[in-house]
């Protein structure tokens, strides 16, 4: 699983961060993101949900909260046609 650290750095970055790594991904893959910015907790959820990406878990950590993440079709988020 890949981890990203993004302790420190601020909105919109750590979301960035997550999209550029698992767009890099299969489907199904997993990330981690470690964060410190307070509008993560408003960030991740909302990215997960608008690019089609399950948040497994919310866990916090020493001043930190780590998001699980597993990257979902690249199609998912689409209407039918």
């Amino acid at each position: 699983m890949i981890e990203i650290d993004a302790r420190g750095l601020l909105c919109p970055l750590p979301v960035l961060r997550l999209r550029k790594s698992l767009m890099q991904q299969p489907p199904g893959a997993r990330v981690a993101l470690i964060a410190t910015d307070a509008m993560a907790a408003v960030d991740v959820p909302h990215f997960c949900a608008e690019a089609g990406h399950e948040l497994i878990s919310v866990t916090e950590l020493d001043g930190a909260t780590r998001y699980e993440v597993m990257r979902g079709d690249a199609f998912a988020c689409r209407a039918p046609a």
